[in-house]
């Protein structure tokens, strides 16, 4: 799936929170100065051609929704990530922020925990 600009990003987040808008609600969630009707809408279709949005007909205007979740979206992210900077490796992404970020041991035996439960739920 192709990667998304810093402003597509920000226009699903309203479809995710919001779910099916016409791009004149989607202008009205905006503060003053409210970006342009024309400009949201080219976004929009953008986003559509991408494959992060469909859209149902109502007459002349479209309604649009995500087809894909927050979680599908940010599970790409940080797996696009992971192999961009750490060269696939997950365990030099936590390294990372292990390092970085002060992770607690409390945090990282959750960590582990969590993992554990997983192994243990998947068919051998």
């Amino acid at each position: 799936m192709k990667t998304l600009t810093a402003k597509e990003e920000e226009i699903m987040g309203f479809f995710w929170e919001k779910g099916p808008m016409f791009v004149k609600q989607l202008v009205e969630l905006y503060d003053e100065p409210r970006p342009h009707f024309n400009t949201l809408s080219t976004i929009v279709r953008g986003l559509e051609e991408k494959g992060y949005l469909s859209h149902t007909a109502f007459g002349n205007t479209y309604q649009y929704y995500a087809t894909v979740s927050r979680d599908d979206f940010s599970r790409r992210t940080l797996r696009g990530v992971i192999s961009k900077y750490f060269n696939n490796s997950y365990l030099g992404a936590v390294s990372s922020l292990v390092k970085e970020e002060d992770i607690s041991l409390k945090e990282l035996k959750e960590l582990i925990r969590q993992v554990e439960e997983g192994e243990q739920e998947k068919p051998q």
